[in-house]
């Protein structure tokens, strides 16, 4: 406990002994465990507590004896020699390609393609056993909506994986539709291709287009008015268009993730609207190409209970179509399939779902067999939109901590008690004498409102003008001093993190959404602080400050030195999981910060039980300046020319080293690196200088290249 007696001038009122008191009318906590003892009694089960990891990480992710996370590529079947040590894949990808690595820039997204295919297969299995265990009649297969992830790789994965089980794609848009047919010529014959989202005369083209290249396709009305042309350009074309149909279902769940759902969502027909559509089907004799019933809850149902009730609606819906002469043979009950986020398995929350995949395959089963049984009719194939479901796990965002906030601990002022309390004027003096008598009478709570009430007092004196910065920071000290002897001082830290929160985590900065942040290594140790993480953008809110379980703030281990890019420590990484679902297709270019390095991995059977099948180094600064309509080659040209107009630079810095410096800095990536990265840090050799290229490690001396501009 401070003792503040000693800081007291016997003149001031109240009098000395009431302060002599101070140090035994305030609780005394229990003795430290020394820092030893800690550490032997912490491992990585506490860890593995502490991050929640076997609640949101099960079957996939978990923490080593090295006290790393591992990777459980084929979830509940992985074998203890199949576990991937993430630190061991963040070194092969960061690493200078002269120690053996790739070279690549952090902040990373490693990708295990394993985990993708075990999600697939999940997915398809707990539909097979319900379907199976209830006596359900037809079967399931997916489609997966690529708005979720649009990457290359991700989508050509899910086909070459889902062909053996008919699993197709859901696309939204023109694009989406291209790169849809693309993928399905190499899939399943059977797959669908369901086409959703607002359509022109183009998009119904290409989607008629791709029934001639015998694509399974489904042009889903999501408006009444697209039924004029998909007739109009069907006759045109010559095609027998399949249709479906997006029905607006009573059937709402709360939360954000829930408004677009209901009567006044934003996609669908009403009931009037589907019989109107069935109306002039049936009058153009094309009833029979009506075969599909689509709707969506939304995002994340919460539970069971509620995704039955809206399969049973729309199992109401399909039965009457079928009654009314459709040609109906798919239920697309849409997305809705959730992620627990925090591990909490609850109900009651936009980052959880109470139920398992198979617990939301049975009670899908069950909710359209009951309805179609007591209508008498045939059921229909089972199709889900699945995609956060499904690529959720399989990516994880590596970020590096660069350094962090430093605490100093409280000091009473220098010039002494009575000099500071001279300077006070008459209630904030009276503050003091209030805080001082509410310490003696054991009142804490009434301690810490007068203590803030003196420091707002402080601040009030010192923007008038009388009251100097050594004693606004004397109160600052002791206001402190107070808090830490109550034992409520909370010293929560601020970690830069060599990221960009709107790049990389865009839906944390728009909707709140949680995800899951832990260290990746030193988790066999406790962690010492608490800290919030700060981007690297000029934005207040680049930064995160909301965890999982509620918390406002992270557990996190000691930065040796001042970090691992620009300070003299060993890297600090973190990894935020879960985030494979729409982070990549939603982050911005704020400040020109553009997307991660990107690496896939696969389990193997080689002495580190993975091997980098992919490796995509980040946007650099031109790729990133090009987006904006920059041309990074011109602006090159113009810094060039100027500098050959200055000529001598002085310094010793050859003109050639300063523009190759330059071009280095275009390749770059946008994001903090480490000094012998950076093409100027040699610039001061004179004719020894040396740049580097994201595409080359190799180094070229400035008389063998000259005023190049590098494209990676």
């Amino acid at each position: 406990m401070p003792a503040l007696a000693c800081c007291v001038d016997a003149s001031v009122s109240p009098p000395p002994p009431y302060f002599a008191t101070w140090d035994s009318t305030l609780p005394s906590p229990p003795p430290p465990a020394t820092a030893s003892a800690a550490a032997a009694a912490w491992s990585s089960d506490h860890s593995a507590i502490l991050y929640r990891v076997d609640g949101w990480g099960a079957p996939y992710f978990t923490i080593n004896s090295n006290g790393n996370v591992s990777v459980r590529p084929h979830g509940i079947t992985t074998l203890p020699h199949q576990e991937i040590d993430l630190l061991k894949v963040v070194k092969k990808a960061s690493d200078p390609k002269t120690s053996g690595g790739l070279g690549l820039q952090l902040p990373l997204v490693v990708r295990f393609p394993d985990v993708l295919k075990n999600r697939l297969e999940s997915l398809q299995s707990s539909f097979n056993f319900a379907i199976q265990s209830q006596g359900y009649n037809s079967h399931y297969q997916g489609v997966y909506p690529v708005k979720c992830n649009q990457d290359r790789y991700v989508v050509e994965d899910i086909v070459k994986f889902g062909s053996g089980f008919r699993f197709g794609l859901e696309a939204g848009s023109k694009p989406e539709l291209l790169l849809a047919m693309s993928c399905l010529c190499n899939g399943s014959p059977d797959a669908l291709l369901v086409c959703n989202g607002f359509k022109d005369v183009e998009y119904i083209s290409l989607a008629l287009v791709a029934r001639k290249l015998h694509l399974n396709t489904v042009i889903v009305l999501e408006q009444e008015e697209e039924l004029d042309i998909v007739i109009d350009v069907s006759k045109k074309l010559g095609v027998r268009p399949v249709i479906g149909l997006r029905a607006k279902l009573r059937t709402k769940h709360s939360g954000h993730f829930g408004t677009t759902s209901g009567e006044k969502g934003k996609f669908g027909l009403t009931t009037v609207q589907i019989l109107n559509v069935v109306k002039k089907l049936k009058q153009l004799e094309m009833l029979d190409c009506l075969q599909l019933l689509h709707f969506h809850i939304g995002s994340q149902i919460p539970s069971t209970c509620l995704l039955a009730d809206g399969v049973g609606e729309a199992a109401q819906i399909y039965c009457e179509l079928v009654r009314l002469g459709a040609d109906m043979k798919v239920i697309d009950i849409g997305g809705g399939l959730g992620i627990d986020y925090d591990g909490s398995k609850s109900k009651d929350s936009d980052v959880s779902v109470a139920y398992s995949i198979e617990e939301y395959a049975s009670a899908v089963v069950q909710a359209v067999r009951f309805v179609c049984d007591r209508k008498g009719v045939k059921h229909p194939v089972l199709c889900s939109e699945s995609g956060r479901a499904i690529v959720s796990h399989h990516s994880i965002l590596v970020f590096e901590a660069v350094s962090a906030s430093s605490y100093s601990s409280p000091q009473l002022p220098s010039l002494g008690l009575q000099y500071f309390l001279e300077q006070l004027a008459d209630d904030a003096l009276a503050d003091y004498q209030n805080l001082s008598a509410a310490a003696i009478r054991g009142e804490y709570d009434t301690c810490l409102l007068y203590a803030e009430q003196l420091k707002q007092r402080c601040v009030e004196q010192f923007k008038e003008g009388s009251l100097g910065m050594e004693q606004l920071a004397a109160v600052d000290g002791l206001c402190e001093l107070v808090s830490k002897a109550i034992g409520v001082s909370d010293h929560v830290r601020t970690y830069h993190v060599n990221l960009s929160v709107f790049t990389s985590i865009p839906d944390f900065w728009g909707i709140g959404q949680l995800f899951p942040i832990i260290p990746i290594h030193k988790l066999d140790e406790k962690p010492g602080v608490r800290g919030i993480l700060s981007d690297l953008t000029c934005d207040s809110d680049g930064k995160i400050n909301k965890f999982i379980g509620g918390e406002s703030s992270l557990p996190l281990h000691e930065l040796e030195g001042n970090g691992g890019v620009n300070g003299d420590g060993g890297s600090y990484y973190l990894g935020m999981f879960l985030g494979g679902a729409y982070e990549e297709a939603l982050g911005s270019l704020h400040n020109l910060f553009g997307g991660p390095s990107v690496v896939s991995v696969s389990q193997s059977d080689g002495p580190h039980s993975f091997a980098v099948t992919r490796a995509m180094p980040g946007p650099s600064c031109g790729d990133v300046l090009r987006v904006m309509q920059h041309e990074p080659e011109l602006m090159f040209q113009s810094l060039k020319h100027r500098i050959e107009e200055i000529a001598d630079i002085g310094d010793g810095i050859s003109s050639i080293a300063l523009a190759n410096g330059i071009a280095c800095s275009f390749n770059n990536m946008p994001y903090l690196a480490a000094a012998s990265s950076c093409g100027f840090t040699a610039a001061t050799a004179g004719n020894n200088a040396y740049y580097y290229c994201n595409d080359d490690a190799d180094s070229v001396t400035v008389e063998e290249e000259q005023w190049s501009y590098c494209v990676a």
